[in-house]
């Protein structure tokens, strides 16, 4: 019962970890003079408000120094999951087929109640010798 318990919880957990080696994933931060405002996992992270217009008058356009800044971090994933054969020793190939083959044959049990004396009678008893070596106390 707990071999079988101990195998569904490591392999959820090795598939856990195959998916979560995989995943790529980015975050955005907005910060807002030192101050971060919002941050943002998956998607685009959507500011402050404080966004710096071009202001332009009939003679002169000056823009205003922005004091929002944004932030991305990208987290990649692993890529190359695929085992080639390939590229595999013959003696790296005969180490694994032994080791499965093993490994696989590791747990056959025995039958139930195995005795090795059913083949063989019990000797005759010829006199009780418990009998002959008793003593007494008088």
């Amino acid at each position: 019962m707990i071999k079988v318990i101990l195998h569904k919880t490591f392999s959820v957990s090795l598939a856990l970890l195959v998916l979560f080696s995989t995943v790529s994933f980015t975050i955005e931060k907005h910060y807002c003079g030192d101050t971060l405002v919002e941050t943002a996992i998956f998607q685009k992270a959507k500011g402050c408000g404080m966004e710096m217009e071009k202001i332009s008058t009939d003679t002169c356009s000056f823009t205003k120094k922005n004091c929002c800044t944004d932030e991305k971090i990208a987290v990649e994933g692993q890529d190359e999951l695929q085992l080639q054969i390939d590229k595999i020793s013959f003696e790296q190939q005969v180490f694994i087929a032994s080791f499965v083959y093993t490994y696989i044959n590791l747990f056959e049990g025995l039958d139930n109640n195995v005795s090795s004396y059913e083949a063989y009678e019990p000797p005759l008893v010829i006199r009780q010798l418990y009998k002959i070596d008793e003593t007494y106390l008088i």
